[in-house]
């Protein structure tokens, strides 16, 4: 079942939206989770059916439940939010593929260092007024100079989850 989204501009609805992060740590034995609280994002919809648009993290509203951990996360060591107080993707394509599948590429830019980043999403929810995505990547951290790793306690890979609600705006 493909779903046509209706051409023109739409806007993140970020009560209805969640992008958290989950990354083992402590040689693996523990997952860290986290959810960025405020998010900002839009996109269009051309009249062939891609879409372009950019999602905006403000990298100081990460929460994992532990105020110190936190804080460490906002400082040089990691995001860097006093000289990178954002995160974006820069929607480059989103394209429908099989089912309910949306092939997106784009631009991940965090610490003012940008990568190109592909994923498929789902599209779990559209119509003429709302549609809502779900996505799931991993995120190599080191690219972005996120290589802080005191005694080798982490490692692997960090996984991103959003789900993306997007209603229209008025034409």
């Amino acid at each position: 079942m493909t779903v046509a989204v209706e051409t023109g501009v739409w806007q993140l609805d970020a009560a209805a939206s969640t992008v958290a992060l989950r990354h083992k740590t402590m040689w693996g034995l523990v997952t860290v989770k986290g959810t960025f609280t405020a998010v900002g994002g839009h996109g269009e919809v051309s009249a062939d059916g891609s879409a372009t648009g950019t999602i905006t993290l403000d990298a100081g509203t990460l929460d994992t439940k532990n105020k110190k951990r936190d804080e460490h996360l906002r400082s040089a060591d990691f995001f860097d939010v006093e000289n990178h107080p954002e995160i974006t993707f820069a929607v480059r394509s989103a394209k429908a593929g099989a089912g309910d599948s949306v092939e997106v590429s784009g631009q991940l830019t965090v610490r003012g260092i940008s990568r190109p980043q592909s994923l498929t999403a789902r599209l779990v929810g559209a119509d003429a007024d709302a549609l809502t995505l779900d996505a799931e990547f991993t995120v190599d951290r080191s690219e972005f100079g996120l290589g802080w790793n005191q005694m080798g306690m982490i490692r692997g890979l960090t996984t991103v989850a959003a789900t993306l609600r997007f209603v229209r705006t008025a034409a």
